[in-house]
């Protein structure tokens, strides 16, 4: 969603107006359990349902709960003053089958699943989904079994993320495309609006802080200086991604020969894995495209690693986490999905291949082994649902069939300041 404004700073476009009236008609007197609200960047579409919500008399965070689909869409809305979760904490609770030993230590998760919650709080009226086209279909239909009537907002311009998603927005109830008298300024906006109507960007500066530059005229200090000054560097390819990630690491003053992460480097998660928490309150996960950085990153034999883990957007750590390491020591992963991991009582680590072979020996906890990749660079599917205030772009929108779309998702992850290389 756009940038969370104060109430008493902007009046209502037409457009909003239209879009406010249709969606308390529908709340108050239609029966459908649907209402899908589009809005392109710019056009205001948080200001719009929080005004929405007050007028009707519905509190954000009690009788009106704004969820989004990963842990890191949510943040967005929480650190633009909207209390929100994610879908999965709202909807489901983890199931688990567990062994324990004489002193109720956990020493074996035999599985570990989410279950459809049998109901959720009954003063919830109204459930806001941000980030609509990343909601899976069954995650969809397990949402709309409760019966609460459910709003979605999305930005139909953007990128469908990798693997498909449901088509709510293919069929809009209201669709936002004026851009507020606040963002109208805004050099980022007007960079997108441009993008997605189809306009040529050509080099140049197009406000403070957003240009389009050809890398031939970067010089190698000037790289080096803006990249670390970067929030977030958004490319095409997975080789450009790789490269550019060595790039960094190199500009950080990494040796080559330290394959393994260091303490406080940026890593992405790449793996889903919905059974792990990343705070003490059970509401993020540890799932595919969580960004955040690693300390006491450590191998342990059979491709393995142990490592701790903090989210970007989060205080609390998860330590102990075993990752696959074949990555980053061979540039390949060595382990499958939803392979496990042994932590045994000596706090070393072994496989599924290497517990078979051990005697004697005490397992600590069994997990699921993660996997973890640099994340200086991310490709603009990963950064989907995501916001950074400086964002470089290294432009491959030449190497996708809709190019417009992938510039436009780039475009609109910056939130101050926005460079794109050619």
């Amino acid at each position: 969603m756009d940038a969370h404004l104060p109430q008493t700073a902007v009046t209502l476009t037409p457009d909003q107006e239209e879009a406010e009236q249709l969606i308390e008609e529908w709340f108050f007197n239609l029966s459908n359990q649907i209402f899908v609200l589009c809005g392109y960047a710019g056009t205001g579409k948080t200001f719009l349902i929080d005004h929405a919500v007050r007028r009707m008399g519905l509190v954000a965070g009690e009788s009106a709960v704004f969820v989004a689909p990963t842990g890191k869409a949510a943040s967005v809305l929480i650190r633009g003053g909207t209390p929100a979760g994610t879908v999965h904490s709202l909807i489901y609770m983890r199931e688990e089958d567990i062994e324990v030993d004489e002193n109720g230590e956990v020493i074996s998760e035999r599985f570990l699943r989410f279950v459809k919650k049998p109901s959720i709080d009954g003063k919830i009226r109204l459930i806001i989904v941000d980030e609509t086209s990343m909601v899976a279909d069954d995650v969809l239909k397990d949402l709309l079994s409760f019966g609460v009537k459910c709003l979605f907002c999305g930005d139909p311009a953007q990128l469908p993320p990798v693997g498909g998603s449901n088509s709510l927005l293919d069929m809009p109830c209201a669709t936002l495309t004026q851009i507020v008298r606040q963002e109208e300024n805004d050099p980022i906006v007007r960079l997108a609006l441009a993008v997605r109507s189809g306009e040529y960007v050509g080099f140049g500066e197009y406000g403070h802080g957003v240009a389009v530059v050809s890398r031939h005229d970067l010089s190698p200090a000037m790289r080096k200086q803006l990249f670390l000054k970067a929030d977030q560097i958004i490319v095409g390819t997975n080789r450009t991604r790789s490269a550019v990630n060595r790039e960094m690491r190199a500009y950080l003053g990494i040796a080559p020969e330290a394959r393994l992460p260091l303490d406080g480097e940026k890593l992405i998660c790449t793996l889903n894995d919905w059974g792990k928490t990343l705070d003490k309150a059970g509401n993020f996960h540890l799932v595919n495209g969580i960004i955040g950085k690693c300390f006491r990153v450590r191998e342990s034999g059979e491709m393995l690693g142990l490592l701790d883990f903090q989210a970007d957007f989060l205080a609390d750590k998860v330590y102990d986490l075993p990752f696959d390491a074949g990555y980053f020591l061979n540039g390949s992963y060595a382990h499958g999905y939803g392979e496990k991991a042994y932590l045994l009582e000596d706090g070393t680590l072994a496989g599924e291949q290497g517990i078979r072979g051990l005697r004697n020996k005490r397992v600590r906890r069994e997990d699921t082994v993660c996997r973890f990749e640099y994340a200086y660079a991310i490709t603009c599917h990963k950064a989907q649902g995501s916001e950074y205030d400086f964002v470089i772009v290294i432009d491959e929108s030449g190497f996708f069939e809709d190019a417009r779309a992938w510039l436009y998702t780039a475009v609109t992850r910056a939130k101050k300041k926005l460079l794109i290389i050619r």
